[in-house]
């Protein structure tokens, strides 16, 4: 048991050459998961104002902010830093936590729910769930390095509930498998309690991480 909990130590996290790792395979996903938006992003940019693409790519921007704050790590912020560096620190890595885990965790339940619902099962489909709750896990396992806190979460969770609205009021929300098209209402409902979920969840691993 000594052996594995170095899996999650902070030797390990911390260690310079295994964030240059997360930071590539993170980066990497990033660029694979805007490209895997591609179509629905050329679809709304032609049926739909341009102001609203940003808030298309959910999962990738997920990814994006988290691997923006591993640089964080790798490149401290100096004491002398400015204040609103600082808070722009604190939202990125807010962002970065909080998205990822009601992303990575939305994305295996709507691919699970749309198999519950008779939808086919490709392997891509495994290939995402993996990919997905490594996003999750890895955003908890480093809110204790992160130098944000419960401000910085609200924000972060102000954004989703923006992304939240956009989504479905504009449906502009990530194409779903078609099993789910009969319960999008119920999909939207799951989606805002997620980011609620996610905030709580980040609240409690901040709590955690100050009594370490």
């Amino acid at each position: 048991m000594a052996n594995l909990s170095f899996l999650w130590s902070r030797a390990l996290l911390t260690n310079r050459n295994f964030l240059w790792l997360l930071l590539i395979c993170n980066g990497l996903g990033t660029i694979y998961g805007y490209y895997w938006y591609g179509e629905q992003l050329i679809d709304t940019y032609k049926h739909n104002p341009a102001w609203q693409l940003v808030f298309v790519p959910d999962s990738p921007t997920a990814s994006l902010f988290f691997t923006l704050a591993l640089l964080y790590l790798l490149f401290p912020l100096k004491e002398t830093a400015s204040t609103g560096a600082k808070w722009l620190r604190y939202i990125i890595e807010a962002l970065g936590v909080v998205t990822s885990i009601k992303y990575g965790i939305w994305a295996v339940a709507m691919i699970v729910a749309g198999w519950m619902k008779g939808g086919p099962v490709y392997w891509e489909h495994y290939m995402l769930i993996v990919s997905h709750l490594a996003m999750a896990v890895e955003a908890l396992l480093f809110t204790r390095f992160f130098a944000f806190g419960r401000m910085a979460a609200v924000v972060a969770t102000a954004w989703l509930l923006l992304n939240d609205t956009m989504d479905y009021t504009y449906n502009i929300y990530p194409w779903l498998p078609q099993a789910l098209d009969d319960i999008i209402g119920a999909v939207r409902n799951f989606t805002v309690g997620l980011t609620i979920f996610s905030f709580l969840l980040t609240l409690l691993a901040l709590a955690f991480a100050k009594r370490r």
